[in-house]
């Protein structure tokens, strides 16, 4: 598949899981199509970029290490992304990152993050939760923020300050993520 026929594939993928996944499927048998994805979806063009952020999300659902070769590209590219429906699935993949990371197995992951991936990856995460965003991200980043602030001392007083300052303003589900964030802030 080239990237024009990417491109037009894409087209024709919807939210669904499933046809979220046969496109994954389909890029899993061309893996160099990777940073393909990763460039369309930091171009914001909706809505072919929000389509490419949901195909990379459900690829690296599959298997994480479909990212760690474009690691430097992925997170990069997070400080261009504007598109809501883009920014979700980001956030996704930063949290599934993160928790690999700081997972008690043995994981690539620690050998492929450097401080600077996860700085980037904080620096977006505190962005998407302080910006005007759903609740989607904003929850994804307080599970990456609480894991990054177990490393990165800064991390933990500067969220706790954000969850209690938008607490009232939040939704019901915020709400709910915030809580449960706190009391595991107060535990460590």
């Amino acid at each position: 598949m080239t990237n024009e026929e990417l491109c037009q594939a894409l087209n024709y993928v919807n939210a669904t899981r499933e046809n979220r996944s046969k496109m994954a499927n389909k890029i899993e048998e061309n893996l160099p199509l990777i940073p393909v994805l990763i460039a369309i979806s930091k171009d914001n063009i909706d809505p072919i970029s929000c389509k490419a952020s949901w195909v990379l999300e459900s690829l690296v659902k599959k298997k994480l290490e479909f990212i760690f070769p474009h690691i430097d590209a992925f997170t990069f590219a997070l400080s261009n992304l504007t598109l809501e429906s883009s920014i979700r699935p980001a956030s996704k993949i930063c949290s599934l990152l993160v928790e690999n990371h700081y997972s008690n197995k043995t994981s690539l992951s620690k050998k492929v993050l450097t401080k600077e991936h996860l700085n980037i990856i904080a620096e977006a995460a505190f962005d998407w939760l302080i910006g005007n965003h759903k609740v989607a991200p904003k929850a994804y980043s307080m599970t990456t923020l609480l894991l990054l602030g177990k490393n990165i001392t800064w991390i933990h007083p500067e969220l706790q300050v954000i969850l209690k300052q938008n607490y009232e303003n939040g939704s019901a589900a915020y709400k709910a993520r915030a809580r449960m964030t706190l009391k595991a802030l107060k535990k460590s």
